[in-house]
């Protein structure tokens, strides 16, 4: 089992910065993939950035490539998404996913999931 804490949303301009945070604790000593998905009010929840277990491969939807960067810190048991140039349409809540094996954008893939963290982006 593992589990996975997000933090760091908040509100933010459109053109701001925020760093989202994830703690996982539990199993952490295995080779999980560990990703970012959000989910707008009333959409399905999307794919939004991977990152592998040693982090020397990173995967990104386009709506946020170039902007939102991924990394891992597996002596710490952390994975952040630093988000900048935010858009409004980036507002959703944002958890942070656990997987063993190999990369996939299909939410139904991961094992592990977060509570979330709310992020608004004012226009």
């Amino acid at each position: 089992q593992v589990q996975l804490v997000e933090s760091g949303g908040g509100l933010v301009q459109a053109g701001g910065s925020l760093r989202l945070s994830c703690a996982a604790s539990g199993r952490t000593s295995s080779n999980y993939f560990m990703a970012w998905f959000r989910q707008a009010p009333g959409k399905e929840r999307e794919f939004v950035s991977a990152i592998s277990w040693g982090g020397g491969s990173t995967y990104y939807t386009d709506l946020v490539k170039g902007r939102f960067t991924i990394s891992r810190d597996n002596a710490k048991n952390m994975v952040y998404l630093q988000m900048n140039s935010l858009k409004p349409e980036d507002t959703a809540v944002y958890y942070c996913a656990a997987r063993g094996g190999y990369y996939s954008d299909y939410t139904r893939s991961y094992d592990y999931w977060g509570q979330g963290t709310q992020v608004t982006v004012s226009s």
